[in-house]
């Protein structure tokens, strides 16, 4: 079956196109281009029909994600729901399942068939299930897992192909080594077999897959600066630079591929980090985890997370993996997804304004008439948080165009 890329190279457009245009307020011919071009993915598995697209790149919206999921610790796939549930409501444009324990496959079809999300995975987590050691890994055992997600319709796969046997020796200077999940996996079985990463050397297969089902590749940062000390380091920028090479090969299979980036990057480092990825990786599309923009906030690094997400984005990154209360200290909650959505959601917003989109535009100045005017109910409305607006509004009663308790008839607003 013809890949998106492919399609549209031919001329035979999907409906869905027309859809993401408009949503994006974008000119449906460039969009088009853009696509061809590696400069906007749209990650749509060919199986999966009741989708509501996402366009991610060059002229779009920023976009979310959210990650949610189980661990051997808490399994409770119930409670991942509820929290995939809050995630959408409160802005997510997309959901990643990180689980590593229990029903996984009925966990992500559950999840499907509620809701009409752009869903992606990390098929390496789902290959080391089973197994006693990442030693035991191989080609075989990852391509049976990735023909399976496949299947069950993920759309978009995080591939950890760009970590290489060269890149070791720079992680042994670091403060804070590998803090990839996937890349640990991939460094230990580099260490015992002493041999090269087995999703480098047979990236071709892995394109095969993603081609046929229409997977759009996440290229993963197994070697992410997991602390300000070691961002934008000889592992990190190393890794990077294979990261580009691939990038080229996706394009040459007409495989959509977006880049993963850091991580932990002090301020002054973050232009320097999107500059490079995007010149390195021909302006394929840049997903970064936050940046962190410092070490010792836990419990408050949703706004670490944020500020630096709102510098990358403004740089040139496209896509923000949201970062909540409980990073570095615990599983999310329910209430922890809440804080990491709204606060990468307005650093998304915020830098949609910067770059004149219209809705961000119209609703900003909606809120500040309605401010001017006193009218609370339409405030709420648009407020990104309702239910804390609620919480946290105190106004004068029996009055006219009531103002807030902050000021009272002190209002500077206020005739």
């Amino acid at each position: 079956m013809a890949s998106l890329i492919t399609k549209l190279k031919q001329g035979k457009i999907p409906d869905y196109i027309d859809y993401v245009a408009q949503n994006e307020e974008i000119d449906r011919q460039i969009l088009i281009e853009n696509i061809i071009n590696g400069l906007v993915v749209v990650p749509v598995n060919n199986l999966h029909k009741d989708l509501k697209p996402i366009a991610i790149g060059s002229d779009t919206r920023i976009k979310i994600n959210a990650n949610i999921g189980t661990s051997p610790i808490r399994c409770d796939f119930d409670y991942e729901e509820q929290k995939a549930r809050t995630a959408i409501e409160y802005g997510a444009d997309t959901l990643m399942d990180l689980s590593i324990a229990g029903d996984i496959a009925r966990f992500r079809e559950k999840i499907l068939e509620k809701y009409n999300i752009t869903l992606g995975t990390v098929p390496i987590y789902e290959a080391m299930i089973g197994l006693n050691s990442p030693e035991e890994l191989n080609i075989d055992i990852f391509l049976k897992i990735i023909k399976k997600q496949a299947l069950e319709k993920i759309d978009f796969m995080t591939i950890h192909s760009g970590l290489l046997m060269e890149h070791i020796p720079y992680v042994d200077k670091r403060v804070l080594g590998v803090v990839s999940r996937g890349g640990s996996i991939l460094v230990k079985w580099m260490r015992h077999h002493n041999k090269q990463n087995f999703l480098y050397e047979h990236f071709d297969k892995i394109l095969e897959i993603a081609k046929e089902y229409e997977i759009t590749l996440s290229l993963g940062d197994g070697l992410r600066p997991g602390c300000t000390a070691d961002a934008n380091d000889e592992a990190q920028f190393g890794e990077l630079k294979v990261l580009g090479e691939l990038v080229s090969r996706c394009k040459d299979a007409d495989v959509q591929v977006m880049i993963e980036g850091p991580g932990h990057v002090p301020i002054h480092l973050i232009k320097e980090n999107i500059i490079k990825q995007k010149q390195l990786c021909s302006n394929a599309p840049f997903y970064v985890l936050g940046p962190l923009v410092m070490d010792y906030a836990p419990g408050y690094d949703h706004i670490t997370a944020a500020i630096g997400g709102a510098m990358a984005a403004y740089y040139g990154a496209d896509y923000l993996c949201y970062v909540t209360p409980a990073e570095h200290l615990r599983l999310p909650t329910i209430d922890d997804v809440k804080e990491g959505v709204i606060a990468s959601k307005i650093a998304a917003c915020a830098v949609d304004l910067s770059r004149n989109k219209a809705n961000e535009i119209k609703r900003n100045k909606e809120i500040s008439i309605a401010r001017k005017n006193f009218d609370w109910t339409t405030q709420k409305q648009l407020c990104i948080d309702q239910n804390k607006f609620d919480l946290y509004l105190e106004k004068e009663k029996n009055v006219d165009k009531p103002p807030c308790s902050m000021c009272g008839k002190w209002c500077a607003v206020k005739e």
